[in-house]
């Protein structure tokens, strides 16, 4: 099983997307449009205060009938912010993603951001090792 760190090293680089708790819910959007990605950090300094996803964007934005220009991030956040370790495995996030029902987790080191794993990437992770154990089996049984 996968551990947080090679899973970060898998997506390979891309840096830490985040914002700080007075940017406009647009720029935000904006950010995700751009880089394809469902959530934006919040940041004040060099501390981690919020996470910003498309749900808390049409939740406390659309639903609400918010402007995306005049409502800034802090106001639609979430925040405390669950956060895992570079040493977690990948089983270990899933259940946490599960039981919240969320869809990305910051990573922290240290107390400080070193990346963002998502859904997504744990499924792909738990695949591609069944993928491998699967050839390894093969193998065996062939030879």
């Amino acid at each position: 099983m996968r551990n947080v760190n090679q899973i970060l090293e898998n997506k390979g680089a891309g840096g830490v997307i985040a914002v700080p708790r007075e940017a406009p819910v647009l720029e935000v959007i904006r950010l995700m449009a751009e880089h394809h990605i469902g959530s934006v950090l919040v940041m004040q300094g060099h501390d981690l205060v919020g996470i910003a996803t498309e749900r808390d964007y049409a939740r406390k934005v659309i639903l609400q009938g918010r402007s995306s220009a005049d409502t800034p991030v802090g106001q639609i956040m979430s925040s405390p912010v669950v956060s895992v370790l570079p040493t977690d495995t990948a089983a270990t996030c899933m259940q946490i993603m599960t039981a919240r029902k969320i869809r990305h987790l910051p990573v922290l080191d240290a107390g400080r951001v070193v990346g963002m794993v998502s859904i997504g990437d744990l499924v792909k992770a738990v695949i591609e090792d069944q993928q491998l154990e699967i050839a390894q089996l093969q193998q065996y049984i062939a030879s």
